[in-house]
């Protein structure tokens, strides 16, 4: 995440609830320095009983909760009995002396008082992995015990939240009220967790209105808190945590805590055990190595705000009339050749679903952008391919496909190739399968990569001043043909070179009309790249931002650049000639006269900026291609295509771009 302070704080009332264990230390320090970046001032965590009374817990909290209470307005949750004070060894357990806990609340006060000012009362006491009833049937011993805790408490001159009661009771409330526990509450607190545990949910409003009848039939009046809310992406759903976050942020409450910041540690056992329930594993707003998910992106770019633009891009599917009315499906249609081909489409008239799941920062602007040039013309439906479910939704509604989503770098797929092989690989066979089921399977483009021929060792090389170049008179006329055996190198060239060879054989198997388009680098408008991908802009960009350009390698790796004008025109002329494609892969690119090393890239840019950019030099790059030239002759014959931009030309025109027309197109792209 960025440095900057956020342009709109996080919400006055809300704040967030993060459950730390002893020893976390760093995670502490990491979940501090995020939350400030999003502008969080209230946090709510729990002080386990259990744990304090545990090796090495006291000392754990001795630095815990003053370091928090010196960042955050602090909410201590006490909770969980130690298993050696329970009627059972569990700390769900009830005491044996329900005293007990208060004397220990009164000893977190004692200690720590001066961080907090408010204090909550256990935690979910209606969820049995939280208070064993089946050992308090009729609620005695924890209204003694939370009844006394709470006298205390407001004597100790501190606020009384009463426990967390999940799924929000009106009955159990009813019981406590009747056993005289709320005389010394000053709020209620209630926890909900609509489309991840609750399937039917009136809304925080009724629920919220309901518990406040039955404090007012006993004559109290506390607070209503939401102390937990949340929304779990176990389904690669963040659009829907976005909507969860802004529907709870409406809730008529004093306050609210959004649960939470971290996903769990998959390698850790949550509180129900080792993956009891996979839900549990993804109810934060980063992910578990520490990466924003979509709604924290948002709230960190724009606050509230932020959160209700990214909402307000979400469009229902299209009612379908009739086959002639279906849209066009673009997967990943939010990114740089998204974007074009939505755009091309939409000008000529076509209606466009875009299927996105906004992963790659700034792409959110190409929606604006898009709704605002084309209207109602260009649809969107927030969701990630890993979500079979939304998906197929997407698909139910469309007259052809063109699918670029996917995780797009070599590097992110070495260091995490398992995100890698379900974005890339299980992404795209969950559309195969979606058009599969449908009645009349819509025809799919599908964009693979040059990078499913792996290193070309076979292909004899010359080393010249500024490039290498084949020996081979045919391939340095015509570049690399389809007929070259895939070899797949690195994690990403697996997951693109598998999802590539699923669409032809789902065409063999199926009878799905499809085809490949292997393709080499692309480049033009919209395009903001990095040393991962996009390197033509992330070249330039870098030059005209001044800053030095990082090459891996010795400069002289030859690739064939094609514009993005000219590969829209080859995705439209796919669909157009699908009957001649389908079942083929074709290798897509500039071709030998838009080939250049990247050391006469960077010459192109001086030439065009007027001055040589900073260089500096890198570590070659496993599995990197000396030399990839696309072999065109194969789809030109079939469809007419050929690259009509020049490489000179289009880096012109790309620069325009840069220069001024970005008013006239999205601020940020993937690529």
């Amino acid at each position: 995440m960025s440095g900057r302070t956020p342009a709109i704080a996080f919400p006055d009332n809300a704040g967030i609830f993060e459950w730390l264990r002893p020893g976390e230390y760093q995670r502490v320090e990491r979940m501090i320095a995020g939350l400030t970046q999003v502008g969080i001032r209230r946090l709510r965590t729990v002080v386990s009983w259990a744990d304090y009374h545990g090796p090495g817990g006291r000392l754990w909290y001795d630095w815990l909760l003053p370091r928090l209470g010196a960042s955050f307005e602090l909410l201590p949750c006490v909770t969980y009995t130690p298993p050696s004070l329970g009627l059972e060894p569990r700390v769900s357990s009830p005491p044996r002396n329900p005293r007990d806990y208060a004397d220990f609340v009164d000893r977190i006060i004692t200690r720590y008082g001066e961080h907090f000012d408010w204090v909550q009362l256990w935690n979910e006491p209606n969820s049995l992995s939280n208070w064993d009833w089946a050992l308090d049937p009729n609620w005695e011993v924890f209204s003694e015990m939370i009844g006394g805790a709470a006298f205390w408490t407001q004597k100790r001159g501190k606020k009384t939240v009463l426990a967390g009661i999940c799924q929000p009771d009106p009955v159990w409330l009813d019981l406590i009220c009747g056993n005289g526990v709320l005389d010394y509450v000053d709020a209620v607190g209630l926890h909900g967790f609509p489309g991840t545990w609750q399937a039917h949910w009136p809304g925080w409003p009724q629920v919220v209105g309901q518990m406040e009848r039955t404090l007012a039939e006993h004559g109290h009046r506390p607070e209503i808190w939401i102390t937990e809310a949340g929304y779990s992406t176990w389904r690669c759903d963040e659009a829907r945590q976005i909507e969860h976050f802004l529907v709870t942020a409406r809730a008529p409450v004093a306050r609210w805590y959004w649960h939470g910041w971290q996903d769990l540690d998959p390698a850790v056992a949550s509180r129900e055990g080792f993956h009891f329930d996979e839900r549990h594993y993804h109810l934060g707003l980063v992910r578990a190595d520490g990466s924003p998910k979509l709604l924290c992106r948002m709230l960190e770019q724009g606050g509230l705000e932020g959160a209700r633009a990214v909402a307000a891009l979400q469009a229902p599917a299209p009612a379908i009339v009739g086959e002639a009315q279906k849209p066009v499906l673009i997967t990943g249609g939010a990114g740089f050749v998204g974007c074009n081909l939505a755009h091309r489409l939409a000008a000529s008239g076509r209606e466009v679903l875009i299927y996105d799941n906004l992963s790659r920062a700034g792409v959110e602007q190409n929606l604006v952008w898009l709704r605002q040039k084309h209207g109602e013309r260009v649809s969107a439906m927030l969701g990630d391919i890993r979500d079979g479910h939304t998906l197929r939704e997407a698909v139910a509604c469309c007259s052809e496909i063109f699918h670029f989503a996917a995780q797009v770098a070599v590097t992110t797929s070495v260091a995490d190739p398992v995100t890698d092989f379900e974005v890339n690989l299980r992404g795209s066979v969950n559309l195969l399968e979606a058009i599969r089921a449908q009645e009349t399977p819509p025809p799919l483009v599908f964009a693979s990569t040059n990078k499913v021929y792996g290193t070309l060792d076979g292909i004899r090389l010359t080393e010249r001043k500024s490039r290498y170049e084949p020996l081979s008179t045919l391939v340095r006329r015509f570049g690399v043909d389809e007929s070259r055996p895939l070899d797949l190198h690195s994690p990403y060239g697996c997951s693109k070179g598998g999802a590539d060879q699923y669409v032809l054989d789902y065409c063999r198997i199926y009878g799905l009309r499809a085809c490949v388009f292997r393709m080499s680098c692309l480049y033009g408008p919209h395009q903001f790249g990095t040393e991962d991908q996009g390197w033509v802009a992330h070249f330039l960009i870098s030059a005209r931002d001044g800053q030095p350009i990082t090459i891996y390698g010795d400069g002289k790796q030859v690739r064939d650049v094609l514009f993005v004008d000219d590969v829209v025109e080859a995705f439209r002329l796919a669909q157009l000639h699908m009957d001649r494609v389908s079942g083929h892969a074709f290798n897509i690119g500039g071709g030998p006269a838009n080939a250049v090393s990247l050391r006469e890239m960077v010459s192109m840019i001086a030439r065009l900026m007027g001055r040589k950019p900073a260089l500096t030099y890198g570590a070659w790059r496993s599995g990197d291609q000396l030399y990839y030239v696309s072999d065109t002759r194969r789809f030109q014959q079939v469809t007419g295509w050929q690259a009509r931009i020049p490489a000179a030309a289009g880096l012109i025109r790309l620069n325009e771009w840069l220069c001024g027309g970005r008013d006239e197109a999205p601020a940020a792209a993937s690529g």
